[in-house]
């Protein structure tokens, strides 16, 4: 295919509450469709620049945040007061977009604990897009004690903004080394969170993982079988819960968390591409 010409955005938008949020896109000549893009816990949307570019040049304007304390947005570093900030922003984020491209429909592309968000807001705020796709999403509670949890807790209340480990091991990322050396280099990455976000994410995926028959628009969900940080088990729960008949559930074997920098990254975009046809014709018609 003759390689498109593809403008890089830089911006910044205001939460709900003020908080100056970072943002970014990609953008073809001519936008037949628009993908959100919601990264993952420590990350941010610049790791999310090939994802960009591949659609841009296939006619999609792809538009991604940092979550606030992320990346280069304003905020506590990975530190969430309550996980319905987390939608909030997305929600005022889809809304900007929707300003931009009034015409167009969007889809929602959320990875691990962007996966999460994704989910949650299909479930709780049915936002305006025609469908979504989640990579790994976090839709799986790590094993801790009912004594930890206790404990957890109690710090929150009283030291919420307490950093703790947040446990990524960057070997489990990807299966390809220039992927884990970028992320071991990035200053952009963060590899703790607060008490306050990782009790947070352990409340908020307890809810969501059982209530995927809350989501109005189909759903594609995808989850390395290799996965060693995120269960795919999680995944299988809540896609068994969708109700749309699109919803497509594929655990992919071989793959680590993030299935987006995988080597057979190319032949993934291209699966979503083709799933993505028929909602997208759909809401043409």
């Amino acid at each position: 295919m003759q390689r498109r010409i593809v403008r890089r955005r830089e911006s910044r938008f205001a939460a709900a509450d003020g908080l100056s949020l970072f943002r970014r896109a990609w953008l073809p000549e001519r936008a037949d469709a628009i993908l959100a893009v919601v990264h993952g816990f420590g990350e941010h949307s610049g790791r999310y620049d090939h994802v960009g570019a591949w659609f841009a040049e296939r006619n999609y304007g792809v538009h991604a945040y940092d979550h606030r304390g992320h990346g280069r947005s304003a905020g506590p570093r990975c530190h969430v007061r309550r996980f319905e900030d987390y939608l909030d922003d997305l929600v005022t984020f889809l809304e900007r977009i929707r300003e931009e491209h009034p015409k167009l429909p969007i889809v929602l592309l959320g990875h691990s604990m962007g996966g999460l968000v994704v989910a949650a807001c299909l479930c709780e705020r049915d936002p305006e897009v025609v469908c979504a796709v989640l990579s790994g999403p976090a839709l799986t509670s790590p094993r801790v004690s009912n004594a930890r949890r206790f404990w957890g807790r109690v710090a929150r209340t009283l030291l919420p903004r307490v950093s703790v480990q947040g446990g990524v091991d960057p070997e489990l990322l990807s299966r390809d080394p220039e992927v884990v050396r970028a992320y071991e280099e990035d200053p952009l990455v963060t590899r703790k969170a607060t008490v306050s976000l990782m009790t947070e994410l352990l409340s908020a995926i307890e809810r969501t993982r059982p209530a995927g028959a809350q989501a109005r628009v189909p759903v594609l969900v995808l989850h390395g079988e290799e996965d060693r940080i995120v269960s795919p088990e999680g995944s299988r729960e809540f896609a068994l819960t969708l109700r749309d008949p699109h919803s497509t559930l594929r655990v992919l074997p071989q793959l680590r968390h993030e299935i987006l920098n995988e080597p057979e990254q190319e032949v993934l975009f291209r699966e979503i591409l083709e799933w993505l046809a028929k909602p997208m014709g759909e809401s043409q018609a």
